[in-house]
């Protein structure tokens, strides 16, 4: 489970090799300021390779393919991920708007304000026509302009579903009823739910990355660390292997409980539950792992409940065959949760969120492994696999593991974990 950034990565290498290739130190050393400083790990990204312009390329044909079959003229799309996806254009969100309009026939239009332009075309992976806007003009004009005069072809605009509202709504009100406004999500959602030999291998760099950083942090843990001493450590590990933090969550004991954390600070004990959920990027594309150990000796109970959700992982990735619609995997899991004597359907204590989610640009995105999603499991597609069970006022245990469906059945980024004495 993550919060929404970009992530990138290269090749898989084998969790085996992982070790031979990354130097650990005995202790992570502390600074002048007292933090704790990684030392011995080396990059594991040198070799990743971002996304190619034919890639991107044979993106945009996709798409205008998908938008001549629907009779659509164009899609609009706002500063975000999608953006990037198409262009390589990352940008930031801001008042002034930048943002792409693609035709179903003949080159994209990246509206973007004056002063940006030589930042775009830095960025720009595509052929494209940049417009500018000056500070006191109407983007939005701009915008409409470009439908009207670039010889898109009659329909509607489509819009993705990650524009903001406002910019929707001001792009509708300048074509003046000219063309209807339209969802743009499943011609988006058609090209980025199935991913690329090239962004597996990014995904894999991205996972590879982050289990090893796992692996350095679970062995520098010490007595009286605080929730925010073991993020940092995770935040130096993850930049030391040559990686982007996207996030490094750590949640300790009662914390634990909460899948998202709390604001309470919490301080590792003997006996501590210690929770860690963490992601990076590289050239854009996410990882997203979650593992849970006891600093110290665990209990019967906790050694139940971890062993509980390993087998609820085990279960998710049984489901998971082509054709079965990605909500059965969330059924299948909760069901033998519900035989276990956890709460029924989303209840606590038990599993509340979801069993997993897609991921890629976005560390959340469709499809979804929840049972109100139908979508069939098809090659290309990837996801968590995230089933916890929280128990609130006591502790909470999340595996998660990303992995994508193939031709044969669904294959993991990372291998999962073995046991609560051996976590990572």
């Amino acid at each position: 489970m993550t919060v929404s950034g970009l992530a990138g990565l290269t090749r898989r290498a084998a969790l085996g090799a992982i070790a031979a290739t990354t130097a650990f130190v005995a202790t992570a050393a502390p600074g002048a300021d007292g933090a704790r400083k990684v030392t011995g790990l080396k990059s594991m990204t040198s070799g990743a390779k971002p996304i190619s312009p034919a890639e991107r390329n044979a993106r945009i044909a996709k798409l205008q393919g998908l938008m001549r079959q629907k009779k659509l003229a164009a899609l609009l799309v706002d500063t975000g991920s999608t953006l990037d996806y198409f262009t390589g254009v990352r940008w930031h969100l801001s008042e002034r708007v930048t943002a792409a309009v693609i035709p179903a026939s003949g080159k994209t239009v990246i509206v973007t304000p004056f002063f940006e332009q030589p930042t775009i075309l830095e960025m720009l992976q595509i052929p494209a026509e940049i417009r500018t806007w000056q500070e006191d003009e109407n983007p939005f004009e701009l915008i409409a302009g470009v439908l009207n005069d670039h010889g898109a072809p009659a329909g509607p605009l489509a819009v993705d579903a990650t524009a903001r509202y406002y910019v929707l709504d001001a792009v509708t009100k300048a074509l003046e009823s000219q063309r209807q406004v339209v969802p743009g999500h499943d011609l988006v959602r058609a090209c980025r739910m199935f991913k690329s030999p090239a962004e597996l291998a990014l995904l894999q760099t991205a996972n590879d990355v982050t289990l090893t950083a796992l692996r350095y942090v679970h062995t520098h843990l010490e007595l009286g660390m605080l929730t925010a001493d073991v993020s940092n450590l995770m935040d130096q590990a993850t930049v030391a292997l040559g990686a982007e933090s996207e996030f490094s969550m750590a949640l300790l004991n009662e914390a634990s409980a909460f899948p998202h954390g709390s604001k309470a600070v919490q301080t590792i004990r003997k006996g501590s539950v210690i929770l860690m959920d963490c992601g990076c990027v590289v050239h854009g594309y996410q990882s997203d792992i979650s593992r849970t150990w006891v600093f110290g000796e665990p209990t019967a109970r906790q050694r139940d409940v971890w062993n509980t959700v390993k087998r609820g992982q085990e279960i998710a990735l049984e489901t998971a065959k082509a054709g079965v619609p990605t909500g059965n995997i969330d059924e299948a899991v909760r069901a033998f949760y519900e035989s276990r004597g956890w709460g029924r359907s989303y209840a606590l204590p038990g599993l509340s969120h979801r069993t997993g989610h897609g991921i890629g640009l976005d560390g959340h995105e469709d499809p979804y492994l929840v049972r109100s999603d139908t979508t069939p499991l098809q090659p290309g597609m990837c996801f968590s696999d995230e089933p916890g069970i929280y128990i609130p006022g006591e502790f909470g245990i999340r595996l998660e593991d990303c992995w994508h469906m193939t031709d044969q059945g669904p294959k993991l980024f990372t291998a999962l974990a073995k046991s609560i004495d051996d976590p990572i």
